[in-house]
């Protein structure tokens, strides 16, 4: 299986994991774009942006599309780090998870400056 990541360029916690996804990403069974990158509504225009940058999405190689947790368990697990989120997927810590991510996602950029001191990347560049 493959996936495509749609990911937001601007934030530094968001690119610090895809950083760390392609160092784990050997086998190529990822493929990564930044929703911020000019032209990406010209490329992807049956996609919805806004939604994209309310939260993470992938699309499968088989076309389906996925959100939030869903996504980030599946690219970890694609790079044989999968146990990393797997409680994240179980009954009961799934809505507790979700929840906990859907915050994150809203305030992602606030909780990067807590966390890192920069509130939105000028220009973060992902190193493949």
């Amino acid at each position: 299986m493959k996936l495509t990541l749609f990911y937001d360029g601007m934030c530094p916690l968001c690119q610090k994991e895809m950083q760390h996804l392609v160092k784990y990403n050997t086998a190529g069974n990822l493929a990564f774009v930044d929703i911020m990158e000019p032209g990406f509504n010209e490329l992807y225009p049956h996609l919805d942006w806004d939604a994209l940058n309310n939260r993470i999405h992938g699309q499968t190689d088989t076309g389906d599309v996925i959100t939030g947790l869903d996504v980030t368990y599946l690219a970890w697990k694609l790079v044989g780090k999968g146990w990393v989120y797997a409680p994240t997927r179980w009954p009961v810590i799934r809505w507790f998870a979700d929840k906990f991510y859907n915050v994150f996602a809203k305030h992602r950029y606030t909780i990067s400056y807590w966390l890192t001191g920069q509130r939105r990347c000028e220009r973060c560049v992902l190193k493949n």
